[in-house]
């Protein structure tokens, strides 16, 4: 390893970065039959679990731009899968929720996800996969704190 760059083979990060890129394919791979991307689905996702979100918070918690969020909710509300108020009830935002039809289409793009993540965890034993979820949520503090 040079002392001015980063040695790939041992980087934890550049592996963390690897890993993610590998996740998001196997995501898409599964979720483009049922009609959907990875943001698509967090989206989805995030407001079965936390119905009301603002355009904001959905974009934060998607890991997208409000912009992107913006057009994907329109298209989301187009399509029927979630329903937005013509006004803001307080302020600007407009709370967001699932509707039946983006419920059922969530049921099985779960379904998809979660194949997924049982496939990358099956190397793993439970005391692993607990170990690998309690250092992943210390390196994230770490960052972000």
């Amino acid at each position: 390893m040079s002392q001015d760059g980063v040695d790939l083979d041992t980087s934890l990060g550049y592996l963390l970065k690897e890993a993610s890129s590998a996740l998001r394919a196997a995501m898409e791979a599964v979720l483009r039959p049922l009609g959907m991307t990875v943001t698509h689905y967090s989206c989805l996702e995030l407001l079965a679990q936390r119905p009301g979100l603002s355009n904001s918070e959905l974009a934060r918690g998607a890991f997208v731009t409000r912009q992107s969020m913006n057009v994907l909710l329109q298209a989301l509300e187009r399509d029927g899968y979630v329903t937005r108020p013509a006004q803001a009830p307080v302020g600007k935002a407009l709370p967001t929720r699932l509707t039946p039809r983006g419920r059922r289409s969530l049921e099985k793009a779960t379904v998809a996800v979660r194949s997924v993540e049982v496939r990358m965890l099956s190397g793993l034993t439970q005391d692993e996969q607990s170990a690998a979820l309690r250092i992943l949520r210390s390196m994230v503090h770490s960052l972000r704190g």
